[in-house]
C-alpha cells in the first residue's frame, strides 16, 4: 500500500518532497529490474540533516530470516516506472557487505568502512 501511494504521488505530482513514511516499505531493484528487497527505514544525520542510510531488508521468506543492512542513501535513485528505488548494488554485494555492529549508528569507524565498501564519498 505504501509503495503504491509513493508511486502514485510521485508520478502524478510535481512535488519535490516525499514523506519518510512513504519511503518505508518501498521496493529496491537492481538495474536489470530484479527485486532486491525493500527499505525498512531511513537514518538521518542529526547535525547535517542529510539522509545517511536507507536500511534495506532483503532475503528471507515472508519476512522470516530477512537480513537488514544500511545502504548509503546516494546509492539509490527513484524510478517512477518501477515505483521503487534502483541501485547498482548487486545481491552478492549486499550479502557480503560489512555486518553492522549493534552500535553501528554511533560508530564513526563503521560508517567510514560502510561508505568505503560501497565506493561512496562520505556524507559528513
Amino acid at each position: 500500500m505504501q509503495q503504491q501511494a509513493l508511486m502514485t504521488d510521485t508520478t502524478r505530482s510535481s512535488r519535490a518532497m516525499v514523506s519518510s513514511s512513504d519511503v518505508n516499505g518501498t521496493s529496491v531493484f537492481s538495474p536489470e529490474g530484479d527485486h532486491l528487497g525493500h527499505i525498512d527505514h531511513l537514518m538521518i544525520d542529526k547535525t547535517s540533516g542529510n539522509i545517511a542510510y536507507a536500511v534495506m531488508a532483503f532475503g528471507g521468506f515472508l519476512g522470516l530470516g530477512q537480513d537488514q543492512t544500511p545502504v548509503p542513501w546516494r546509492k539509490l535513485r527513484f524510478d517512477t516506472k518501477l515505483g521503487g528505488y534502483v541501485t547498482d548494488i548487486t545481491k552478492a554485494e549486499l550479502e557480503k557487505a560489512p555486518k553492522p555492529p549493534a552500535d553501528w549508528s554511533e560508530s564513526h569507524a563503521w560508517r567510514k568502512q560502510s561508505y568505503d565498501y560501497y565506493g561512496q564519498s562520505y556524507y559528513w
